[in-house]
């Protein structure tokens, strides 16, 4: 099977439209087209990070192109600071006519003595100076002072009203400016677009149309230390904004089949598997490119994927993307149960069982029996249907939390039900296992080059892991070390449980079930607590977090957490616990 990766680049053409967001670029592109007469206006295209706005602009450019209307795209992102201010006018400049501009450097360099004058002007005239050179030479007689900048102004709105009322008999031309990706910019590149946009070109005969989140751009967000005046400012830039709508529906669809087409996947994805993947991904163009990009990239490249067939490896890779948590369950292995896939399907049979949805036939009463008493529970009895709640009720208590709301989820079931159909599952599963332990680790890990390993933010904190498999938080403790704190490691309770009697110990970390002893941490911790070994915060660390191992974290005093970024968040609030204590 051939695979190809989708570049990230905006549709340019009608064609190329799969969003359904053609007749949105059609009724944009008449108003600018109608409100010549009414620039200078700045309207914002807003939407999200990936949600299709610079496809629209780019599908408003062409239709505007068709009635006569001159276009030019400037992005934000390439320039820093102060340099857009200078970039942005230049973009506009260079649109503007040649002698239209000529006439006007000619004009700037007769306030000068006269010598400079002469020189300025046979440089003008010359016919080796382009409209670069002219654009460029426009620019330094205007941005060199104060007072120069003054007049920039001036000079540039009877540039662009010579140019908008010079087409004769014609219409007033007009030039319409996309500005895009203004919200990827750092402040200084965003407060200088805007300045050029609203001091400097806010002009006859020029349009902007800037493609933004509006959000990102707020007080609250990339401008949050803008004062009062600043925001004020801000919120003058736009006249109007169009809020890009989510896509949805067949729309969507529609999208995430053409981009597995072109990458070679569409065979791979029945219709249920599409929906799923549209649903999943936050409705963003984007994200559905990056996920159908990463299905190409694994199969075809990564040796662990080397003996499965592609639609088990596709299968796999939706569940680590759309369904994380249960994916890190699924290649998890803490003992409870060894396979959470065929747990989850039990478990929906059960539930559908015990809540008398269905008819009950032999196999349906088996797996729901086999569910429960896989989980530590007595079965319920056939002849008393109405104690079934009870033990519906009871066996969600052993559960994942996520599994009620799991299976009500149509598009998942689907995918764990194909999943478990591919011949290679359990091999699979094997596989996963083998080298996918779960590991915590932080976002801010390794230091940047050339900087020292870590902060020293958990500087004299004592550190006590309990885990009989050490090595699948091996990471974690590296990350612990490096910043300050002292990281014991004890692979039993009773390990644990010398440690505590021989060196002070400030938190402890810990796993839940060890061996075949299930609750061995919430064992050891109520031990220690009745004997008065340790009082200190205990965060535990497990594959899987129930509404049983929540209530029984509580009534300990700890912490519960299957999230890495979770866990340090537990670390971070114990140790602030730990330096309120009074010395």
């Amino acid at each position: 099977m051939e695979f190809s990766l989708l570049n990230d680049e905006p549709v340019t053409g009608p064609a190329a439209d799969r969003l359904g967001a053609g007749q949105a670029a059609r009724q944009l592109a008449k108003l600018l087209h109608d409100s010549r007469s009414a620039t200078p206006l700045t309207l914002a295209v807003d939407a999200g990070w990936g949600m299709g706005k610079s496809s629209l602009m780019r599908l408003v450019e062409a239709e505007l192109r068709q009635k006569d209307v001159e276009t030019v795209w400037y992005n934000a992102w390439t320039s820093t600071g102060a340099d857009a201010l200078e970039g942005l006018i230049k973009t506009v400049l260079m649109q503007l006519d040649e002698r239209v501009l000529r006439r006007a450097v000619a004009r700037l360099a007769g306030r000068k003595p006269w010598l400079t004058t002469l020189r300025a002007t046979l440089t003008v005239a010359g016919a080796t100076v382009g409209l670069a050179g002219l654009v460029d030479r426009f620019w330094e007689e205007l941005s060199v002072d104060a007072k120069a900048r003054n007049d920039l102004r001036t000079e540039l709105r009877g540039l662009a009203t010579a140019w908008a009322e010079g087409a004769g008999d014609r219409p007033r031309r007009m030039l319409v400016v996309f500005v895009d990706d203004l919200d990827r910019c750092a402040e200084e590149t965003v407060l200088a677009v805007c300045e050029a946009v609203k001091v400097y070109l806010d002009v006859p005969g020029l349009a902007f149309v800037i493609g933004c989140d509006r959000a990102a751009l707020g007080s609250s967000g990339l401008l949050r230390d803008l004062g009062p005046a600043g925001t004020a400012f801000m919120e003058k830039i736009f006249q109007t904004s169009y809020r890009l709508p989510v896509a949805g529906g067949e729309h969507l669809e529609a999208y995430v089949r053409s981009c597995a087409e072109r990458s070679g996947l569409r065979e791979l994805l029945d219709d249920d598997l599409v929906r799923l993947i549209a649903a999943r991904s936050a409705r963003n163009p984007r994200r559905i490119k990056r996920l159908i990009n990463g299905f190409g990239l694994e199969c075809a490249l990564n040796p662990v994927w080397a003996r499965f067939r592609p639609e088990a490896v596709v299968r796999t890779l939706l569940l680590q993307h759309l369904y994380g948590d249960f994916y890190r369950l699924l290649v998890s292995s803490d003992g409870t149960y060894g396979h959470a896939a065929r747990e989850f399907l039990e478990y929906r049979t059960a539930r559908r069982v015990l809540s008398r949805w269905v008819e009950v036939d032999a196999e349906s009463w088996r797996t729901t029996v086999d569910s429960v008493t896989g989980h530590g529970l007595v079965a319920p009895e056939t002849g008393a249907p109405d104690s079934w709640e009870a033990v519906l009720t009871r066996l969600e208590e052993e559960l994942p939390t996520a599994f009620p709301e799991l299976a009500r989820d149509h598009g998942f079931v689907h995918l764990v039900e194909e999943w478990m159909r591919l011949p290679q599952a359990d091999e699979l599963l094997r596989r996963l296992q083998e080298g996918a332990a779960p590991v915590a680790v932080r976002a801010d890990e390794d230091p940047p080059a050339g900087q020292p390993e870590g902060r020293d933010e958990y500087r004299g904190v004592s550190v006590l892991w309990v885990d009989d498999y050490p090595e699948q938080n091996a990471t974690s403790v590296r990350h612990l070390r490096a910043h300050g704190a002292d990281v014991l490691v004890a692979q039993s309770g009773p390990t644990a449980d010398r440690i505590l009697s021989t060196h002070p110990v400030d938190l402890v970390i810990s796993d839940v079930t060890r061996g075949t002893e299930r609750d061995a941490g919430f064992a050891d911790l109520a031990a220690w607590r009745s004997r008065g070994l340790f009082g200190g915060p205990v965060v535990f660390f497990v594959g899987r977090v129930t509404p049983a191992r929540e209530q029984r974290s509580r009534e300990l005093g700890a912490r519960i957490t299957s999230g890495s970024s979770d866990l340090f968040e537990h670390i971070d609030a114990a140790c602030a616990e730990i330096r309120q204590r009074p010395s």
